[in-house]
C-alpha cells in the first residue's frame, strides 16, 4: 500500500508540475504583451497559500484538478461591441460575463486588457500553456527513452519461452494447452541459435519464416550455450496465429474480426538490441499524439463505450479512456508492482512516461476550438484575423474585437458535458478498472 501510495503522490507532484507551467506558458507571454495579470493559481476551492506580487496575486488551492490565470479583460465592452438582442436568459447571462470582465479591470489599467492584442498576440498566449504540455511531454519522452534505450533488431538468443501453445489471442495458460515444444526440447533462456537443419541463420525473420514453414516436421537447432555448442532437435507445433501487416497492426476481416493462419511454433522469444536515440523521444511524441487526438476526436463514442462497460453491458477495452482516478490507479500499480526484472528504475521510467502521455493528453484536450478551453480562445484569435483581413480587403475599418462573451452559453455547455462524461469516467475507474502489471 505504501509503494502504490507513492504512485499516486508521484503522480499528483508531477500533474501540479506540469499545472504550474502550463499557466506559466500564458502569463509570460501576456506579461510581455503588458496585460495584466492579477492572479497565477495552482488548484481550484479554497485559498491554501498565497503572495502577493507587484501586481499578481500567486497562490496555491486546495483541490489539486487544474489552475488557472487570471488576464483582465478577457472580453470586450459593450460598447466596443455589437449589441446583443433580446431579453431572455442567455442575453442576461452574456451581460453579466461582461460585466464582470470589465469590472476586473483597474481603474486607468482598461489599455492592459487582453481584448485590446493584436490576434496573433492573442493566439500566442492562449497557445503559450498547451505549447508548455507538449514541449513537457517531448523532454521527458526523450529523455527516458534516451537513457533506458528502446528495442532494436531482435536477436537469435533466446530471451524467454512459452510454457504452453496457446490459441491467437490468449495471454495465459491453461491446463488443456500443450507444452510449447522449445520448452519440452530442452531450449533455455540464454541460448544462441547458430544454424537449423546444419544451415547457417543470421538474422531473427530468417528462423521464424523457416520454423513457420514446418509444423509438425522435426528440426534441429544448433545452438550455443555458455561457450559450447550443441545441437537440439525440436518439432514445431501447429499454431493459430494473428495476421499482421507491414505497420505490426493485426490485420481484420470485413467483421472486423482478427485475421488467424496456422504455421510451425516453437515458443520462444528473441532478446533485442537496446537503440539509445536522441531522435526517439520525437518519434513516440508522434505517435502517442496521434492516437490522443485521435481519442479527443471520437471522445463521445469512446465515453460511451465506457459507460456500457461501468453498467456491465460489454467488457471494458485496454486501451479505453480513463480518468485522473484510473491515472492514479496506474501509477500506483507500477510504483507498487512485484514482478521479477522489473526494478525501480524501470519503474521511474514507466511513471515519467505515463506523465508524459497525460501532457499529450493536456494538449490535445485544450486544443479543443471551444471555449472555456484554450483551443476555443485561439479559434477566436484567428476568427478576428479573418474579420480583418476581410475588412482589409474591402478598404473598410479594423472590425470590433471578437465577443467572446457571446461563446458564454455554449462555455457552460461544454463546461456541463464535460463534467458527466467525467464523472462517467471516474464511476468506471472505480467499478471496472483497468490494470496494466
Amino acid at each position: 500500500m505504501g509503494a502504490e501510495l507513492v504512485g499516486w503522490l508521484v503522480l499528483i507532484v508531477g500533474l501540479l508540475v506540469s499545472v504550474a507551467l502550463h499557466e506559466l506558458g500564458h502569463m509570460l507571454p501576456a506579461k510581455r504583451f503588458g496585460v495584466r495579470v492579477s492572479e497565477y493559481f495552482v488548484g481550484f476551492g479554497p485559498k491554501i497559500w498565497s503572495r502577493q506580487g507587484k501586481e499578481t496575486e500567486y497562490g496555491v488551492k486546495a483541490i489539486p484538478l487544474g489552475g488557472y490565470v487570471k488576464l483582465i479583460g478577457m472580453i470586450p465592452p459593450a460598447e466596443r461591441v455589437k449589441p446583443v438582442k433580446g431579453t431572455g436568459r442567455i442575453a442576461q447571462l452574456i451581460a453579466d460575463t461582461r460585466e464582470a470582465s470589465v469590472e476586473e479591470i483597474p481603474e486607468g489599467e482598461d489599455h492592459r486588457a487582453f481584448y485590446h492584442l493584436t490576434w496573433w498576440r492573442k493566439a500566442i498566449v492562449m497557445f503559450g500553456g498547451p505549447f508548455v504540455n507538449l514541449v513537457i511531454a517531448l523532454l521527458l519522452f526523450t529523455g527516458v527513452l534516451l537513457v533506458m534505450g528502446t528495442p532494436g533488431e531482435p536477436t537469435l538468443t533466446i530471451n524467454s519461452l512459452s510454457a504452453c501453445v496457446a490459441p491467437a489471442g490468449q495471454t495465459e495458460c491453461t491446463a488443456d494447452d500443450p507444452a510449447a515444444p522449445a520448452a519440452a526440447a530442452g531450449l533455455h533462456a540464454g541460448d544462441t541459435v547458430t544454424a537449423v537443419d546444419g544451415t547457417a541463420i543470421s538474422t531473427w525473420d530468417e528462423f521464424t519464416a523457416y520454423v513457420a514453414d514446418r509444423p509438425d516436421q522435426e528440426i534441429v537447432l544448433s545452438v550455443e550455450r555458455d561457450g559450447s555448442a550443441m545441437d537440439i532437435p525440436v518439432t514445431p507445433a501447429l499454431s493459430e496465429r494473428y495476421v499482421y501487416d507491414d505497420a505490426g497492426a493485426v490485420v481484420t476481416d470485413a467483421n472486423g474480426d482478427p485475421m488467424t493462419h496456422e504455421v510451425g511454433f516453437v515458443g520462444i522469444a528473441p532478446e533485442s538490441t537496446t537503440v539509445h536515440s536522441v531522435t526517439a523521444g520525437a518519434e513516440y511524441t508522434a505517435y502517442v499524439l496521434g492516437a490522443t487526438v485521435d481519442a479527443v476526436v471520437h471522445l463521445p463514442s469512446k465515453v460511451y463505450d465506457v459507460a456500457l462497460a461501468a453498467a456491465g453491458v460489454e467488457e471494458r477495452s485496454t486501451d479505453s479512456l480513463v480518468s485522473v482516478v484510473g491515472v492514479g490507479r496506474i501509477a500506483g500499480e507500477i510504483s507498487s508492482a512485484d514482478v521479477d526484472g522489473y526494478g525501480i528504475g524501470a519503474k521511474i521510467a514507466d511513471e515519467l512516461m505515463l506523465l508524459g502521455s497525460l501532457n499529450l493528453a493536456l494538449f490535445a484536450f485544450n486544443m479543443i476550438p471551444l471555449v472555456p478551453l484554450d483551443g476555443g480562445h485561439i479559434a477566436s484569435a484567428l476568427w478576428q484575423a479573418v474579420k480583418n483581413g476581410w475588412a482589409r480587403l474591402r478598404g473598410l475599418p479594423r472590425p470590433a474585437p471578437v465577443d467572446v462573451a457571446r461563446m458564454m452559453p455554449v462555455a457552460y455547455g461544454v463546461f456541463a458535458l464535460l463534467l458527466v462524461m467525467g464523472a462517467i469516467l471516474i464511476y468506471a475507474d472505480i467499478v471496472v478498472p483497468i490494470s496494466v502489471v
